[in-house]
């Protein structure tokens, strides 16, 4: 079996955003009514500003007290964040994932255009065990060259 693209392995196709000025509050509700874990920043002219995600409202906002009613994503987020191609895959976006400390990518085409969010919730578990099996690799290369 061809393993999948990201893009095919998304669960929701569409794109869940909201302004920089939103609040975080309105960013938690849009979260919870769309059942996803993150929303992409998108300013006015269709940018993508950046990307908040659930452990951005656990450690930048309910970890630091902050109001969430007055909490803006621009104050929160994570900016310019690192984006994949639709058709990168699954494995190989996993193995980035986990060098890199990330549970969500935007998935964005050569054109610029944003066609939504890869989670690690979008893998299966053989798509895992492959990018951990790649990564554990890796770190005995680098053992071996270091």
């Amino acid at each position: 079996m061809p393993e999948r693209t990201v893009f095919q392995s998304m669960a929701q196709r569409h794109v869940i955003s909201l302004a920089p000025q939103a609040t975080i509050w309105e960013a938690a509700c849009v979260m919870t009514k769309a059942g996803c874990g993150s929303v992409l920043v998108i300013d006015g002219t269709g940018a993508m500003q950046g990307i908040v995600t659930e452990r951005d409202l656990m450690t930048r906002v309910l970890a630091k007290a902050l109001n969430p009613e007055k909490t803006t994503l621009a104050d929160v987020m994570t900016r310019n964040p690192y984006c994949v191609e639709p058709e990168m895959l699954v494995s190989d976006a996993v193995l980035l994932m986990i060098e890199r400390g990330f549970r969500h990518l935007p998935i964005v085409s050569a054109a610029g255009k944003i066609q939504g969010v890869f989670s690690v919730r979008d893998a299966m578990p053989r798509e895992i065990g492959a990018a951990v099996s790649l990564a554990e690799f890796h770190d005995q290369v680098n053992d071996a060259l270091g």
